[in-house]
């Protein structure tokens, strides 16, 4: 097998290979390193490099793949372990986790994010349910590291075996509590969860610390707590398949997937297509993107969906972005894809730009109503929508 491993799977700069073309690799092994911000990262394979660019570091796997991995240095320090593992944000921009880390939080929380908002993703939430313990520890680091006295885990009540799990894993926990949140989407934002759980509301652009929280989604607490127990590089990425596959029409998880390899691998493994089938989506349903079979998995990689085919849509399209759902690029490439024209084009009204072009909501998971905007879109000439709003 040939695995890919993506140099830019965070915020920040592309990583600087430390690796060249014929070198043996093990599993892992660091094979790239941060230039500025940004993580390391290691193989997730025994094998040998085949090639380096300036965007991955491309892997021949070998055929025989032991379960044993190259541990990151000893280290009691936690920030270090966090730090050495290549430890990011697993559910969103991939953030540098030893970085959101760095904060003093004596007054605050840490909240674990187990949300996971996305309707075809859950697996979070088997995670959850399969190891409640791992997710607690990894708070728990967290919270010392922090110097943080008091941690949240944020969860809808609907999720009632995840949360009989918790419940179970933090009965002896004096400092750490379980709260819900409103079975919406995004609830799985950040500012949501500060909304809902600390009731502060941040201004578009404002982060949780401002409101004295640190929150990390629960598959990075998973990392962390194997970073300091295990001395555990991030090597692996949990995935959710599912839409038009045999064996996963409502979704099937794979914990611990190599990174690097191809979504194809996950495709098999589920039966192949149902047919006819549509685009592959990297990520969930609502803020995925187009995706591809050899498109390799990443550390922030949750979702690998297969839709139904398009529609033929030859009417006059208008859209209207969201920054919860999709925005319009995104939409664009949709209507690409239906061989519709595009011929109007706005933004939920309670889109912000915070500068430099970037857009978000001043009240996430609150939707305004559209009918200004649906009648503007018409009036521009759209005969149809094609609407990304959260709640539509």
């Amino acid at each position: 097998m040939v695995v890919k491993i993506m140099l830019k799977q965070h915020i920040g700069a592309p990583d600087t290979p430390i690796v060249k073309k014929g070198d043996e690799v093990k599993k892992g092994q660091l094979i790239a390193e941060p230039a500025g911000l940004g993580a390391n990262i290691h193989s997730s394979v025994y094998g040998t490099v085949s090639e380096v660019t300036g965007d991955a570091i491309t892997i021949d796997a070998a055929s025989e793949q032991p379960d044993e991995y190259v541990k990151i240095k000893p280290t009691d320090d936690i920030l270090e372990a966090i730090k050495e593992a290549g430890v990011i944000g697993a559910g969103g921009a991939g953030f540098p986790t030893h970085v959101k880390l760095k904060a003093d939080l004596k007054d605050g929380v840490v909240i674990a994010n187990s949300a996971e908002c996305e309707p075809t993703l859950h697996h979070n939430i088997t995670f959850v349910e399969k190891d409640p313990n791992t997710v607690i520890r990894g708070l728990k680091y967290a919270m010392e590291v922090t110097g943080s006295k008091k941690g949240i885990v944020a969860i809808k009540p609907r999720h009632a075996q995840a949360v009989r799990a918790l419940e179970a894993a933090v009965k002896d926990e004096k400092n750490i509590e379980i709260k819900f949140l409103p079975d919406l989407y995004p609830a799985g934002d950040e500012r949501v969860i500060v909304r809902e759980i600390l009731g502060i509301d941040l201004t578009p652009g404002e982060l949780p610390l401002k409101a004295g929280a640190v929150i990390c989604n629960v598959e990075t607490l998973k990392n962390i707590a194997r970073a300091v127990e295990e001395r555990r590089p991030v090597i692996t990425k949990d995935v959710t398949a599912g839409g038009r596959l045999k064996d996963a029409k409502t979704g099937k998880v794979f914990l611990d997937v190599p990174i690097g390899i191809p979504a194809k691998v996950l495709i098999d493994k589920c039966g192949g297509y149902v047919e006819p089938h549509g685009e592959i989506i990297a990520g969930g349903a609502f803020t995925g993107k187009h995706g591809s079979e050899d498109m390799p998995i990443t550390k922030t990689l949750g979702g690998v969906g297969v839709a139904m085919p398009f529609p033929n849509e030859k009417r006059k399209v208008g859209i209207l972005g969201c920054e919860c759902g999709a925005q319009q690029p995104r939409l664009k490439e949709i209507a690409k894809g239906m061989g519709a024209e595009v011929v109007a084009a706005v933004n939920c009204k309670r889109m912000e730009d915070i500068g430099k072009g970037r857009l978000r909501c001043n009240k996430p998971g609150v939707c305004p109503g559209q009918a200004e905007s649906v009648l503007q879109l018409k009036k521009m000439g759209a005969q149809v929508l094609l609407v990304g709003s959260c709640q539509h």
